[in-house]
């Protein structure tokens, strides 16, 4: 290679090196990614490119033909193992496109390439075929689905006939969960006036004793002129709901350490006495009162008007759910979700900490008088009967299954619906008890009144994989041919949606068993089937090298190697030594944020994520002991390394992350998306979220991104959303999800917003204050937004 000068030679010898460099990282690891049954692409794209690189060296014009050609067939080749998806083309081709554009600029092009009258314009040629390929692909998403759903409207259901239009009185809007509001002001022709209308901090931030799971996930309610709202350490704040203004506080100085795996809030009840359900006493003592949750297993009972205890209720205003627990240490029980309150009783569960030992507290689910706080009956879904209730010596039974989501409540059957999750350890069961197993990851249907069970479902069969349900249900009644049932909906992380008869139980949509892999680890077992609903977001189709991705050719295949030396043959592929591929993941396609239900329109309003996780199982030995040493205590995370001890294995579990912290399986990880209920059909789905907060560069690319939180619907044909991973609350058509308005939030939005009335004026309100493990910007404000008066 001869050049002119100096300044030349660098650039040439550069250019060369760099075809060197990739070429022998392509060849050697694509022979390595074939060996373990991989693509063949790498290791013939690598032998390409240092062959252009002899070629480049000895300045012969067949280099540009002979990349030209290597760039043409990988645009062919990339565009039969995804389609025109333009994420999953680019790391095929981003590296490859811009390095031909630099062998075609005129001071690299002069040095390297000896006079030739065709090389350069055949390879601009396939530059120009493959930007015609990349533009084509930003406007035809195939991941993406575009219809329109009917605006047919039915006369409104009577449960909800009983709630104000102008308020939010529970955590779902109504105790059923739809997350639906009859508010209308604002609409999807004036949703993008919206304006912020105040912003109300509660001070309340991270503090050096807590752990990294802290978050701010709380759905404030909304009675008369009040919004009621708690904190990430509980406090209680009550608002002025027209100017966001504090009108009282109430702390219950929760003292945490980092061994707590969560700080959390979602949500507060109320209660308001009547004669017809309180005593005369108790009515002028506390009519109206918040039912606060506190992580150290505390219930308060505050005056909704003055932010004071009532007294009247259990210990002067304060219950101990901790009473007959088997394990009392401070963080293994919390009660994370709001209670469901009737008129009689307050029914509450809690979460235990996931994956740390085979003692922990019981999952017990209670129900105590909503005047006194007495209790009235327990649930202990790990006891041979679950209804007894221990005495002053005896305990709930240690480890039963716990239900750490929201309860939804149908007030004409008296029936609490449960979503249960898993005997911890969650990842091994090969010493769990018959009763352990009877309601595991399970809707439970409880007679509130009296505790008694009136049904169950089970959503997975001896769960392995923490597929627990992780969201309130939502209670509809929905036209099934011809006639009008009374159905719930539960969300589950595997990605389906279970639709029952929730009167008792049957199956209104099919979820026919199927056979899963085999091969559970030694001493364990798998069943043979399990449900799959008819009615899902799950993947159509397993995970394959394909759908692995990265910012380039260089990590994606990186990402291959990886997924093929990991076990997965798919949903329920068995924990193992090995590494296990688990997807859909831990974190579930669907989470606490649950999906809004329109029981006008029969539409659901749902936003699933697809980001595996891999669970890598530990065997005993040095430096992992059955039993847990004196000193020790709970992670503070859900993720990484989890000791599950009295087990023979430890765990770790993580995102499925490249050596670079990008995820392997390629975009989108979230949705947001519309369901006919009437046809059970997906209408529309949608990207949601950019990578403007999780890149290094703040830039606005719609990928769709993970979420934390959940959507609601309102009659003004608009749905509501924050959740995603950039600091955005955003507003959609609920007729074909178009995005209409979006709002740049001051921290994280991994909250389920709300809407509510006052004055005369609507407006919608979410917490940003971000959430400690999801890694996104932590603070403190609770945003209030409107539209603007008229002038």
């Amino acid at each position: 290679m001869k050049t002119n000068n100096s300044g030349s030679r660098v650039i040439a010898t550069l250019t060369v090196l760099f075809a060197v460099l990739s070429g022998l990282y392509l060849f050697i690891g694509g022979i390595w990614l074939v060996a373990i049954g991989g693509s063949w692409y790498y290791p013939i794209a690598g032998a390409v490119m240092l062959i252009t690189a002899w070629l480049l060296w000895q300045r012969k014009a067949l280099a540009l033909w002979i990349y030209a050609v290597l760039l043409l067939c990988t645009v062919a080749w990339s565009v039969w193992e995804v389609g025109f998806d333009f994420w999953a083309l680019t790391p095929r081709l981003d590296v490859l496109f811009f390095f031909g554009v630099w062998l075609l600029l005129p001071f690299v092009y002069r040095q390297l390439i000896k006079p030739s009258a065709g090389a350069a314009p055949a390879l601009g040629a396939v530059l120009v075929i493959t930007v015609i390929g990349l533009v084509w692909a930003v406007f035809n998403d195939p991941q993406e689905i575009n219809g329109t759903l009917s605006a047919d409207a039915q006369t409104p259901p009577a449960a909800s006939a009983t709630i104000p239009d102008a308020d939010w009185p529970a955590y779902g809007r109504n105790q059923e969960g739809q997350r639906y509001s009859p508010l209308k002001q604002i609409n999807d022709k004036n949703v993008g006036e919206l304006k912020e209308a105040w912003t109300f901090q509660t001070g309340d931030v991270k503090r050096p004793t807590d752990p990294g799971e802290i978050t701010n996930e709380v759905t404030p309610i909304k009675i008369r002129d009040t919004l009621y709202l708690c904190t990430a350490h509980q406090q209680l704040f009550a608002l002025d709901a027209a100017t966001g203004k504090q009108k009282w506080k109430f702390d219950p100085r929760l003292d945490t350490n980092p061994s707590f795996q969560h700080v959390t809030c979602r949500g507060v009840s109320y209660h308001e006495a009547t004669a017809a359900n309180s005593s005369p006493d108790l009515v002028s003592d506390c009519p109206r009162r918040i039912i606060l949750p506190v992580n150290d297993g505390r219930l308060f009972a505050i005056n909704a008007d003055n932010g004071q205890l009532c007294e009247s209720f259990a210990n002067k205003g304060i219950l101990n759910l901790q009473t007959n627990m088997p394990v009392t240490t401070p963080g293994m029980y919390e009660p994370t979700s709001p209670p469901i309150i009737t008129d009689k009783v307050i029914v509450i569960a809690g979460a235990v900490t996931d994956n740390y030992s085979t003692r922990e507290p019981s999952g017990v689910i209670r129900g105590f008088d909503v005047n006194s706080g007495k209790l009235l009956w327990a649930f202990d879904p790990g006891a041979k009967d679950p209804n007894t209730v221990p005495g002053d010596e005896h305990h709930f039974t240690i480890n039963s299954p716990n239900s750490w989501a929201p309860a939804a409540y149908d007030a004409k059957l008296d029936l609490v619906y449960l979503p249960m999750g898993v005997t911890t350890p969650d990842i091994w069961g090969g010493n769990r008890t018959p009763e352990q197993e009877r309601y595991a990851s399970s809707i439970l249907a409880l007679n509130a009144t009296t505790g008694k069970l009136a049904w169950s479902y089970q959503t997975v069969h001896h769960d392995l994989w923490d597929m627990d349900m992780p969201s309130q249900p939502t209670l509809a009644d929905i036209t099934v041919k011809g006639e009008t049932v009374p159905v719930i909906y539960a969300p589950a992380k595997t990605g389906n949606i279970f639709v029952l008869d929730r009167r008792d139980g049957k199956l209104v949509v099919p979820a026919p068993e199927k056979p899963v892999p085999q091969g559970a680890a030694k001493g364990d077992y798998v069943t043979p089937t399990q449900p799959f609903s008819d009615l899902s977001f799950r993947p159509k189709k397993d995970l394959s090298g394909a759908d692995m991705w990265g910012a380039t050719l260089y990590d994606q295949m990186v990402c291959r190697i990886i997924f093929h030396k990991l076990r997965y043959e798919g949903i329920f592929t068995p924990p193992s030594e090995q590494g296990t591929l688990v997807f859909p993941g831990n974190l579930g396609m669907f989470e606490w944020g649950g999906i809004s239900v329109d029981p006008n329109r029969q539409v659901a309003i749902a936003n699933p994520m697809a980001l595996p996780f891999v669970s890598r199982l530990m065997p005993r030995g040095p430096g992992n002991p059955m039993e847990p040493p004196k000193d020790a205590k709970g992670s503070g995370t859900e993720t990484g390394i989890q000791p599950q001890y009295g087990v023979p294995y430890g765990v770790t579990l993580n995102p499925f992350l490249s050596p670079f912290g990008l995820p392997c399986k390629q975009p989108a990880w979230g949705y947001i998306s519309a369901v006919d209920l009437k046809t059970n059909e997906v209408v529309w789905k949608k990207r949601i979220g950019t990578v403007r907060d999780s890149s290094p560069l703040p830039l606005p690319f719609k990928m769709g991104m993970p979420m934390l939180g959940g959507p609601i619907s309102t009659a003004g044909n608009v749905l509501f959303i924050g959740a995603t991973a950039d600091n955005y609350l955003r507003a959609y058509n609920m007729s074909n999800g178009d995005k209409l308005w979006e709002a740049r939030l001051p921290a994280g939005g991994q909250a389920t917003p709300m809407t509510y009335e006052v004055n005369g004026k609507q407006y919608v309100v979410i917490s940003a204050g971000g959430h400690g493990s999801f890694g996104t910007k932590m603070g403190d404000y609770i945003v209030a937004y409107a539209l603007p008066d008229a002038k």
